[in-house]
């Protein structure tokens, strides 16, 4: 926007994109009048002038459109979101940056989407399935990685998790502290099974888990993937 430019829109389809979105005509709104005619200076306009809702609605729009035309890094996402946050009034901002694409694929490409969508719409507790399989893909990735060899379809999440701990240990000089994290998780996912199957949208269950324990999940399940990309860095490039 420091050009005065806003994405690839045109002076009309700027104005196309606020009616059709929000309903707004900004030919005679107000909101977008005081620092300029341009539309950079038009949509900063807008931005302090309408209410905080309708702002980081246009904002998550906006950022629709751009994932439309291509895709940004993680980072770029993750503060636009955390600006997104403020107009929301939202102090629960579960931090997407450790799903990431770790090789080429339209499937995980979509599958990462599909879990920012639903952390951005404050729902983890939908996302659930989506983390699973992500990990799934995430370790048998990993597993490749080290060992040259594949994860079988039916292998068990926590039992790909296994494999790569083992793996990990033996070729990192860890900190016993760092060495216990990555044993412990063999745990946790296979724990995280049962959760996928019983309480998430996985199956026809009844009930899902409740959404302070699904971002609990999701927060610790980032978390270690974090740690595994510090670690294990290379592993996270395209």
């Amino acid at each position: 926007m420091d050009t005065g430019y806003v994405l690839g829109f045109s002076d009309r389809t700027f104005s196309d994109f606020f009616f059709e979105e929000l309903n707004i005509d900004t030919s005679v709104s107000s909101l977008f009048d005081g620092r300029g005619t341009s539309k950079a200076k038009r949509l900063r306009s807008f931005i302090e002038n309408a209410p905080a809702s309708v702002v980081a609605m246009a904002l998550r729009k906006l950022w629709e459109y751009r994932e439309s035309i291509s895709w940004p890094s993680a980072g770029i996402r993750d503060n636009y979101f955390a600006v997104v946050a403020i107009f929301e009034g939202a102090s629960d901002h579960i931090d997407s940056s450790a799903f990431e694409a770790f090789e080429p694929s339209q499937t995980l490409d979509e599958l990462i989407a599909a879990i920012r969508r639903d952390l951005d719409a404050k729902k983890p507790e939908a996302g659930l399935d989506r983390l699973h399989t992500y990990c799934m893909k995430r370790f048998a990735s990993l597993v490749r990685k080290h060992e040259g060899g594949e994860c079988g379809e039916n292998d068990a999440l926590h039992a790909r998790v296994g494999r790569y701990a083992k793996l990990l240990t033996a070729q990192r000089n860890l900190t016993e502290m760092s060495e216990r994290i990555i044993k412990s998780s063999i745990s946790v996912f296979e724990s995280f099974n049962s959760v996928r199957n019983s309480k998430s949208l996985a199956h026809d269950n009844p009930h899902l888990i409740q959404p302070d324990e699904a971002r609990f999940i999701f927060d610790s399940v980032a978390a270690l993937l974090r740690y595994v990309k510090a670690v294990d860095g290379q592993s996270f490039e395209d």
